[in-house]
């Protein structure tokens, strides 16, 4: 053999291992759907969109009086409440009733088609938002309903994030990744608030162009990498249940959320007879649609996965904590931006930035604790983390009733700190077993189930909490207001009325960072009729927020007292979920030998 023969197998297999190499580096590309480690490319693009998805939730919270201000709208006057209310509500509200039926959808059609299609929609609806050709009316319209189209993307990418990863990851390691996910989910609420403050302070459109970047990213992303690698199911789509579930839901959360308006003589509107009708029409609905969903082939909910006890407790726990933790948001709002910081020297036009820089301390508990201990339940289960978790929330509820309204920084910062940790020590051991525990072709819909409950719970926390603590200041507010308006040359017959208004037109203008007597005695003309000095008393910084201290605090009691027994029946929910608790499929052997899935089980390990 000549030396040239000799040498062409070493010469082959140096090509081989060239090609290999190469075959290798084109696999290991991010964009490569053949990527060897794809479970980490999935856990960080559904990461990147649950946190764009969540972040835009809560975004527009803080940045409500730089987008009316930028579209010459008062939200305050009596006529525009509704755009007020529609704009805080209709993203969370859509994406409560819409979450469940794309999770479904995505069993049946593959859950990265639904999801990819959700960044593609939640990006065009961005660009639109930040190009509004209207003020006034018609541009909080236009605003209103591109973030009813964005909360459709919103909706696809959330319902399907939490089933991708259960596919991608085996169960050993779901812990970790989902608490990665939630945590990234649940964070983005605050983050939004910090986001919606830093960009409201340059410009309103900016508060939506955040997002056109990432959502392109995301959209790009997504589509070359993400590929299906869970199992289908065969089905059609429930039509009546969707439609009943829309209808039903829509109306008891939108007569929830306009509870809160006054109504006659009352300081709310839970008498009003439009919103008793829709509260009481849509449970009719609801328990309508469970009915059918019992008696279909391919149900939209599929109630009989509440026979899994981690399912059904683990959900009830989290719809729970949900509004406990919405009801939280609000009222640190109303608290920072109304009260706390007027009185150490912020303006009031800067305190809804200052207010996201100041809760900082309950984003980083969330992201402290929500990975680890998503990866600690992947050894020892979640009951024990999740139940201490909300007993620990519970316990952070009854400190903030303990320190004085105008607190010390560094006690708040630790008790929100701690809050932040108990709501991730829950959040992810509670949705890794939930989505543990069901059969892998039922995944898409029990993320989107469970999303619902979490959404909805967001939802009813405006309503909830808002009630309530209207209900607090409407005991002592009108005689604290009457008495320092009178007291500031305010006339008699002016001070009364204005002082008999309902406090909700308070506790607004205290939520968007106005200052509030201005907005209360702006359209009597009383100030324009004071001496300079009692009009600048009056609008200054200290005078509303030392008036409303008292009856703040006595409406706080209310609300945090409700918050921590929510915190404590779900940590009860919690416990009764049970331990490490999945579904397994027990294998049987086939006809080579070998063995294949069979029916799905439940293992309590």
């Amino acid at each position: 053999m000549s030396a040239g023969a000799a040498g062409e197998p070493g010469r082959a297999s140096g090509t081989g291992a060239i090609m290999a190499e190469k075959v290798q580096r084109e696999r290991a590309g991010v964009f490569n759907r053949d990527h060897p480690r794809y479970k980490w490319i999935a856990l960080s693009n559904t990461t990147l969109g649950v946190l764009m998805a969540t972040i835009n939730g809560s975004i527009v919270l803080i940045s409500l009086p730089a987008i009316f201000t930028g579209i010459h709208l008062d939200p305050l006057e009596p006529g525009n409440v509704s755009y007020l209310l529609w704009m805080l509500m209709g993203y969370i509200l859509v994406t409560a009733v819409l979450v469940m039926t794309f999770g479904r959808l995505g069993d049946m059609v593959g859950r990265v088609k639904i999801y990819n299609l959700g960044f593609v929609i939640f990006t065009i609806a961005a660009v639109a938002l930040v190009f509004d050709p209207f003020t006034s009316g018609a541009g909080a319209l236009w605003l209103i309903g591109w973030r009813v189209v964005q909360a459709v993307g919103g909706s696809m990418i959330f319902a399907n994030s939490t089933a991708i990863l259960t596919d991608a990851f085996p169960a050993n390691k779901r812990g970790m990744a989902i608490g990665i996910n939630q945590i990234a989910a649940i964070a983005g609420t605050f983050l939004g608030l910090i986001i919606g403050g830093l960009l409201a302070a340059l410009d309103w459109r900016a508060i939506f162009l955040v997002s056109v970047p990432f959502g392109i990213l995301g959209t790009i992303w997504s589509y070359k990498s993400l590929h299906e690698v869970g199992a289908k199911s065969a089905g059609r789509i429930d039509w009546w249940g969707n439609i009943l579930f829309a209808v039903g839901l829509v109306a008891v959360l939108a007569g929830i959320t306009y509870g809160i308006q006054p109504y006659g003589d009352s300081s709310t509107g839970w008498l009003n007879p439009w919103v008793l009708g829709a509260i009481i029409g849509g449970v009719a609905v609801l328990v309508v649609f469970v009915l059918l969903e019992l008696r279909i082939e391919d149900p939209l909910f599929n109630v009989r996965l509440f026979a899994i006890r981690t399912f059904a407790w683990g959900n009830v726990a989290g719809l729970l904590a949900s509004i406990g933790r919405g009801g939280l948001q609000f009222m640190l709002i109303i608290w920072l931006q109304g009260i706390w910081l007027p009185l150490h020297g912020f303006s009031y036009e800067s305190t809804p930035f200052w207010a996201g820089i100041y809760l900082l301390p309950l984003t980083i508990g969330f992201l402290i604790s929500g990975p680890i201990s998503g990866t600690l339940s992947d050894r020892f289960g979640a009951r024990a983390l999740s139940s201490a978790g909300l007993v620990l929330v519970a316990a952070t509820f009854v400190a903030l009733l303990l320190i004085p309204v105008n607190f010390e920084y560094w006690i708040f910062a630790v008790i929100t700190l701690l809050n932040g940790i108990g709501s991730g020590m829950f959040a992810a051991p509670n949705r890794t077993a939930i989505m543990n525990s069901v059969p892998a072709t039922q995944r898409g819909a029990a993320s989107g189930m469970t999303g619902t409950f979490q959404n909805a719970g967001n939802s009813l926390s405006i309503g909830i909490f808002f009630s309530l603590m209207i209900a607090g200041l409407a005991t002592t507010l009108p005689d604290a207001l009457y008495s320092g308006l009178t007291s500031n040359g305010v006339a008699a017959q002016v001070a009364g009325p204005v002082a008999a208004t309902p406090p909700v037109g308070s506790l607004f203008a205290a939520f968007l960072g106005y200052n509030p007597i201005a907005s209360i005695l702006g359209p009597t003309g009383a100030l324009d009729a004071l001496p300079a000095a009692d009009s600048a008393t009056l609008t200054g910084q200290s005078f509303f927020p030392e008036l409303i201290s008292g009856p703040f605090h006595s409406g706080l009691v209310i609300v945090f007292i409700a918050a921590a027994a929510m915190s404590l029946i779900g940590a009860v929910a919690s416990f009764l979920a049970g331990g490490k608790y999945m579904h397994t499929e027990p294998s049987s052997p086939d006809a080579a030998g070998t063995t294949a899935p069979t029916e799905a089980a439940l293992s309590d390990v």
